[in-house]
């Protein structure tokens, strides 16, 4: 059995005409939402051996942020595969993470991810910034990983953990 986190990157910022969609850093909600959900990951014992991001600022800085903010030791690779990437070629990615690692957390971007997570759960979800999915994969090898091989065990978007923090 594997579990794959699946995170999409924290709220960017437009402010800068100059710069690429590649280059674009995270926001002022992107920078709050970040650590918020390295906390929720902690706190449910959410820890991935690997963390496998987008090259991307935004992705970049999303995965910093999260691996910092709930201390995992996890390495962070960085892959130019999952820069606008379809849902096969994010299943390629997974498909090529070494089996000691049992637990992985793949960052990247819409649409991908959420095709991703239909490809593995059958279910569709919308995967808003800075949102995880937590996904039970029935498989011993990463390179078994395929269609329908998975559970959508939780989903947590920042904006409900916001919420539950202010009606406490």
């Amino acid at each position: 059995m594997k579990t794959l986190f699946i995170m999409r990157h924290a709220k960017s910022s437009w402010d800068y005409a100059d710069l690429s969609d590649f280059e674009r850093p995270l926001n002022e909600r992107g920078l709050e939402t970040a650590p918020l959900m390295g906390e929720v990951m902690k706190d449910n014992g959410f820890i991935p051996e690997l963390i496998v991001s987008s090259p991307a600022r935004r992705a970049q800085q999303t995965a910093e942020i999260v691996k910092t903010t709930a201390a995992f030791e996890a390495e962070i690779r960085f892959d130019e595969r999952i820069y606008e990437a379809s849902p096969l070629r994010l299943l390629e990615v997974v498909s090529g993470i070494e089996d000691r690692f049992s637990s992985a957390m793949i960052v990247g971007h819409n649409p991908g991810l959420e095709g991703l997570i239909r490809n593995l759960t059958g279910k569709i979800e919308p995967m808003s910034t800075a949102a995880l999915a937590v996904v039970d994969l029935e498989i011993d090898s990463w390179s078994e990983i395929g269609r329908a091989a998975g559970t959508l065990r939780k989903l947590i978007r920042p904006k409900d953990e916001i919420k539950s923090i202010g009606a406490a």
